[in-house]
């Protein structure tokens, strides 16, 4: 294997060397836990990655809005849309506040706070930085 490595040109070497470090990451948050150092090595890999979600993850009714509360949907709308919009929707039984929930998000970069606390985590100057 190593004989192979070495023939590899850069850029392989380096996507191999990128899915192995992506497999080791475990970023999942499970409900007992609050902070941890897995938790916090990978807000830094995806800080050290400048890691935008928005990129790569939307808020549909099959990735999140059917999983969750219908208090947790109209904060989602309240978040990404307005008050206005979130309290137009109060009334709708789930499915049909799951369906419009999903049109109102579509595009405008919503994230649940488990998805933007590593770009939060990166887009904060540090505490050092404010004070010199």
């Amino acid at each position: 294997m190593w004989e192979w490595c070495l023939a590899q040109d850069t850029n392989t070497r380096l996507e191999l060397l990128a899915y192995c470090a992506a497999t080791s990451v475990n970023a999942v948050v499970k409900p007992h836990e609050r902070t941890g150092e897995r938790i916090k090595h990978a807000d830094q890999l995806a800080a050290a990655l400048s890691l935008d979600m928005t990129q790569w993850w939307q808020p549909t009714g099959a990735s999140y809005l059917a999983r969750v509360s219908k208090a947790r949907i109209l904060e989602a709308v309240r978040e990404g849309v307005g008050a206005s919009a979130a309290e137009n929707f109060a009334g709708l039984k789930k499915d049909a506040l799951v369906e419009h929930a999903e049109q109102r998000l579509a595009g405008t970069g919503w994230l649940p706070a488990v998805l933007r606390a590593a770009v939060t985590a990166a887009a904060e100057p540090e505490a050092e930085t404010l004070a010199a």
